[in-house]
């Protein structure tokens, strides 16, 4: 049996990974829209990979606007089924410097946003206790260490709406309440790749303080540039010791999380509700 493919989804400043063999283009359409942009394939250590720029290459989509359904529905119909993300957080925390990578465990959500396949006749609760697969954290946290990278294993990650960066007000508030790093995207791919069944971990790189650190200068899109190019190195150094370790059979919790999530009985299942999902639910319309 072919093992399942890896998904790595790129933020700020990393747009595509190196050293892939065999590759492929995918531009799908999906019953959410179009993903963030093309889907690169290719072979890694004799694994399949796919890579997803978050923002599209070139930085073309706010935080508000991306197309999260679209893309974990895009990388799972390629049978995905474990997902590292990259992605560039602000520091709450001192000892949470630029260029350290923090390997949340948690999220807080601020956002006012929804994200979530269900609906239209089929309903599921999927348990989100535990967000991140803490095999596939570890994995990270060891490759990571073993090239001299400074990683921190675990801490919460609270998301914001965006697009623009926190008051004074607010990066103080949410740092006194104990979370680590702060930003505005990864929650919503969290919350799909559980749904769907995948596996997932993410890197927060850090670019910045924030703004609660006053003797720092404020945070700027201009300002962070040399650390996202850094930490886009980094990531790719890490990402390419962790892919050949990531486990080639289906052995994570998540990998069974819609088995107590769906609450309607599947004989009355819309039809059309059914096959927009079949990615997801394949393994249920096919018993």
């Amino acid at each position: 049996m072919q093992a399942p493919a890896i998904g790595i989804i790129g933020g700020s400043g990393l747009y595509q990974l190196e050293g892939l063999t065999d590759p492929t283009e995918h531009a799908i359409d999906t019953p959410f829209g179009k993903p963030s942009d093309v889907i690169f394939g290719g072979q890694l250590a004799s694994r399949q990979v796919y890579f997803l720029p978050r923002h599209g290459r070139g930085h073309r989509i706010q935080p508000h606007e991306l197309p999260h359904r679209a893309n974990i529905w895009a990388l799972r119909s390629l049978g995905v089924r474990w997902i590292i993300c990259v992605t560039a957080v602000g520091s709450l925390q001192e000892k949470y410097a630029p260029e350290h990578i923090v390997l949340p465990s948690q999220f807080f959500d601020r956002t006012s946003q929804i994200h979530s396949f269900f609906g239209g006749g089929i309903v599921a609760h999927v348990g989100f206790a535990d967000p991140i697969s803490a095999a596939l954290q570890r994995l990270v946290f060891e490759e990571g260490t073993a090239l001299g990278s400074t990683l921190h294993l675990g801490g919460t990650y609270v998301n914001m709406d965006g697009p623009q960066f926190s008051t004074r007000a607010e990066s103080e508030t949410n740092r006194k309440l104990g979370f680590d790093v702060i930003g505005m995207t990864n929650l919503a791919e969290a919350k799909l790749a559980r749904e769907a069944e995948i596996a997932f971990a993410t890197m927060a790189m850090i670019t910045d303080y924030d703004c609660w650190k006053i003797e720092e200068e404020p945070v700027t899109a201009a300002a962070v540039v040399g650390h996202l190019l850094a930490n886009a190195a980094t990531a790719k150094r890490i990402l390419a010791r962790v892919i050949p370790r990531i486990p080639a059979q289906l052995e994570d919790p998540a990998h069974r999380a819609l088995d107590t999530a769906l609450l309607t009985d599947r004989a009355i299942w819309p039809a059309e509700t059914g096959e927009k999902l079949r990615p997801i639910l394949g393994r249920f319309l096919d018993a």
